[in-house]
């Protein structure tokens, strides 16, 4: 039988109980333990495990009551650089799969992934590949929804909690909307729930069969037309390239997991020469450069270290910034430890504009910087396999 994700491009990926999953990631001993993210007694809950949730605890409630709710809750302090990072990770990965990637909030994001099927599969084979690197990589889990409209891959998303996935193709969004409460619409609040069901209507499929006018005059005329169309699962469809809140374009990095574990200095330094490429081109598109290099390292037992240093000068050449990075990887000693994964990061970004880079005597003419720019025209006009570094077409 045909795969009927294949007219369903629009993937919105939700990650599960994202802050209590980084949280308790490296921590076997809380398995099966109800555990809150949260500040102190005054301040109120960040995020809580599907066990402390069964107790009644959600994300903004009052620390002191989640305590009363669940008084046998482990409390964990957060900590926002590591949610940052895991957050920018899962994103690279999310634009390896398509540039179309719209970031709602640190932890969901929507994916336009109709360029990317002929390389990768139908959409559903698209979303089991993103949970499958979401959890290998990051050791956390994803929920993910797959429809043709932005409202109803949100909803779905929400229906494949936890760790799974939910199609909806065209043909059967009626069956899936219809009979569920209005209050499940996205952007339907617990105000306007209320009076849609002082109205007399209480699902989807008694907004979805009410005339527009009907309902423009009930609600208003911009939120009678607007629910009309979730109703319909009519909604935007179009999803558009947007950075997330914590990303700006403060760093760029990206990493790689290996296909199995490594102790081959060959294998992982031409890793981080792939890496570079791959995050300095990212740079010169943008239009940044940045000082600090940081490599990231993941063992084989998944613990996870990172290095940088500052270079004296901001740069988006990728000579310089590989050469920081297998510095910095050399730098460590590590011997015959076997890696699971690495990566590249570039911090401190400014526009390239605002660099001026000292001149050094007897330097040529054209050096490193304009060989970056020759291979980005080149692959904007024939692909990102036009041209690559000779030591990377080994196992291309």
């Amino acid at each position: 039988m045909a795969d009927p994700s294949w007219t369903a491009p629009i993937l919105h990926v939700d990650m599960d109980a994202f802050y209590a999953s980084v949280a308790t990631r490296e921590r076997p001993d809380l398995a099966g333990v109800p555990v809150i993210v949260g500040g102190g007694s005054r301040g109120v809950v960040l995020s809580a495990n599907y066990l402390a949730r069964s107790y009644g605890v959600r994300s903004a409630l009052p620390m002191t009551r989640a305590r009363r709710l669940c008084p046998t809750a482990v409390v964990i302090a957060p900590d926002f650089e590591v949610f940052a990072s895991v957050s920018r990770s899962v994103l690279e990965n999310f634009r390896r799969v398509t540039p179309l990637v719209e970031v709602v909030s640190m932890d969901e994001a929507f994916l336009d992934v109709r360029g990317s099927t002929r390389r990768l599969g139908s959409p559903a084979e698209i979303a089991e590949q993103v949970r499958a690197v979401v959890h290998d990589e990051q050791g956390i889990t994803c929920s993910v929804g797959v429809a043709a409209s932005v409202s109803v891959a949100k909803l779905a998303s929400r229906r494949a909690k936890p760790d799974g996935v939910v199609v909806v193709p065209p043909a059967r969004v009626t069956a899936f909307l219809h009979p569920l409460d209005v209050g499940e619409l996205w952007g339907v609040g617990e105000k306007t729930q209320a009076m849609l069901h002082r109205i007399g209507l209480v699902t989807v499929g008694d907004v979805a069969h009410t005339p527009v006018r009907t309902l423009q005059r009930a609600v208003g005329h911009h939120l009678g037309a607007h629910l009309h169309e979730l109703a319909w699962g009519t909604d935007r469809r179009a999803i558009t390239a947007k950075a997330g809140p914590l990303e700006p374009e403060r760093s760029m990095g990206a990493d790689e997991t290996f296909s199995r574990d490594t102790d081959d200095r060959e294998v992982i330094v031409r890793e981080l020469l792939r890496l570079s490429h791959r995050v300095t081109g990212r740079m010169r598109t943008a239009g940044v450069a940045g000082r600090t290099v940081t490599i990231k390292i993941r063992f084989a037992d998944f613990t996870t270290i990172t290095r940088s240093r500052t270079l004296p000068e901001a740069t988006d050449v990728t000579v310089e910034v590989f050469r920081m990075a297998v510095r910095l990887y050399d730098a460590l000693g590590l011997q015959r430890a076997r890696l699971r994964l690495v990566g590249v990061r570039v911090e401190g970004l400014v526009a390239r504009t605002s660099v001026h880079r000292q001149l050094v005597l007897g330097e040529p003419e054209h050096g490193w910087a304009d060989a970056d720019r020759a291979v980005d025209r080149a692959t904007r006009r024939f692909g990102a396999a036009a041209v690559r570094p000779a030591s990377l077409l080994r196992n291309s």
